[in-house]
């Protein structure tokens, strides 16, 4: 869907609403930190700024943030688990201002990680921009998957397939999605006005994962480590806009 101006101008408010929960959850990692807390200060930004989640309650999920550590891949939901140094913890947020939605996420370390994980977090960010950068008028949809595996297997990683992005306004997970690997076809063309969110989830080991008993977190089948960014992205006349960016 091609979004207005001023539809535009809601999504960048909602986009810096929450790049603010990504700032202040980043500051409150360190070892000893319960993803519970990591909600809990991802909710007082949403409060501060007058903006609704949309996660919380999103099919029953019961939190603002999903918080999902090490072998997690995506969806963990915020509790007891205690931060270790040497851990990494993917932060996945989303805002709702004046009805249109923001959704990004973010891996970091817990304190010293290891080579493996730092190599990881690296590699997974910068397949999200590869993939950003293929938002352009003209281009094809799929070409965004197509630049993620490609860096991301480079380095020896796989993607993961069976969850992807999508496109994003009045609802979250809107359609199109948007796989981050190359799905035999280009998709659509792209123009300006469309605004889709990118989120590459890289594996360490295997891209095959399982559920978890309480139908949320997802793992890597493997146990090897895995990480996720994302990024709420407009494309535009002069090149993609990322709306969820400080």
């Amino acid at each position: 869907m091609i979004r207005s101006k001023e539809e535009l101008a809601k999504m960048r408010k909602a986009g810096k609403v929450v790049a603010e929960m990504h700032e202040a959850t980043r500051a409150a990692i360190r070892p000893g930190v319960t993803t519970r807390e990591l909600n809990e200060v991802a909710a007082e930004v949403l409060a501060k700024r007058n903006a609704r989640s949309n996660f919380l309650n999103y099919h029953g999920f019961p939190a603002v943030i999903c918080t999902s550590p090490n072998d997690m891949i995506v969806h963990g939901i915020p509790g007891e688990y205690v931060l270790e140094e040497g851990d990494i913890i993917s932060i996945d947020a989303g805002a709702i201002v004046e009805g249109y939605h923001g959704d990004a996420a973010y891996t970091a370390p817990v304190g010293e990680v290891s080579a493996t994980a730092k190599r990881l977090i690296e590699v997974t960010e910068r397949s999200l921009w590869a993939g950003i950068d293929k938002l352009v008028v003209g281009g094809r949809l799929h070409e965004v998957g197509r630049a993620v595996q490609e860096v991301a297997e480079a380095a020896g990683y796989s993607v993961v397939r069976e969850y992807v992005g999508h496109a994003i306004g009045t609802k979250m997970h809107e359609d199109p999605q948007v796989p981050n690997y190359w799905p035999g076809s280009a998709g659509p063309t792209l123009k300006a006005g469309m605004v889709y969110a990118v989120e590459p989830m890289v594996n360490v080991g295997t891209y095959d994962t399982y559920v978890l008993d309480d139908e949320w977190g997802v793992m890597t089948e493997d146990g090897m480590l895995s990480a996720h960014f994302e990024h709420t992205i407009a494309v535009t006349d002069e090149g993609p806009e990322v709306f969820t960016i400080a």
